[in-house]
């Protein structure tokens, strides 16, 4: 497992004090690029050769926020490389061995000049040592689609919304996501599907559908094709 050791930061927290839901992401893939670029095998090498690691899935699951200036630890490692997918685990632990969040995610290897998947070459994967999966329950990686959804109101994807891919961050969903569906739940568990990549200037339509203890919010364009399925499962603060 690779792994770092930080700090809850202020710009990290909520109006409660505690790291964001957004946060627990970014610290995940943060330290994901961390370890890739640590190998040899980040961004220089991709972008090089024109490929590159696109996020396909994620589950992520909450059992506690940590709070500000609390001491986290967060590991990571590939599982398995199967054709064009690769799946790796995420943990968070506090300062005591605790684990305070949990991930799966699903990647799929690019051709980023012609803009379809890829088998990675050995050199590609080789550095990554597998380990065993993580002892959690698997959700699948599609989310099933409720059939009546509530529209919400329409926005613009921001410069702030954009990574090095010139795409809006796997993050970014998040939040977007968060902002349409109900302040009033806590999050514990959250399952992202990623299906086309919004850019800068696009508009992007949301719509919400609500049930008891989860909230699924779809992120289209403006002619209903999907960038992003987020499922939120909670409680009532």
């Amino acid at each position: 497992m690779y792994s770092i050791k930080e700090r809850v930061r202020y710009s990290e927290t909520d109006k409660t004090g505690h790291l964001t839901l957004t946060g627990i992401v970014n610290y995940f893939q943060d330290c994901s690029n961390f370890q890739s670029e640590e190998l040899g095998v980040g961004m220089k090498f991709l972008n090089e050769r024109h490929h590159g690691w696109i996020l396909s899935a994620w589950q992520i699951i909450v059992e506690r926020y940590p709070k500000l200036c609390e001491e986290i630890e967060v590991g990571t490692w590939p599982t398995a490389f199967n054709g064009l997918y690769g799946t790796r685990n995420f943990v968070m632990n506090d300062k005591h061995g605790k684990c305070v969040a949990y991930a799966n995610s699903i990647w799929v290897f690019m051709d980023t000049e012609r803009k379809r998947p890829a088998k990675p070459s050995k050199e590609d994967i080789e550095k990554y040592e597998t380990e065993p999966e993580l002892q959690m329950e698997y959700a699948p990686r599609k989310i099933a689609l409720p059939e009546t959804w509530e529209e919400k109101e329409p926005f613009s994807v921001q410069k702030s919304d954009i990574d090095t891919n010139g795409h809006v961050n796997n993050s970014r969903y998040v939040q977007m996501a968060l902002e349409v569906a109900d302040e009033n739940m806590a999050v514990v568990q959250i399952r992202v599907e990623y299906k086309k990549s919004a850019l800068y200037g696009d508009k992007i339509f949301p719509k919400m559908h609500s049930e008891e203890r989860k909230v699924t919010v779809k992120l289209c364009d403006a002619e209903d094709k999907t960038f992003a399925v987020v499922e939120l499962t909670g409680e009532e603060k």
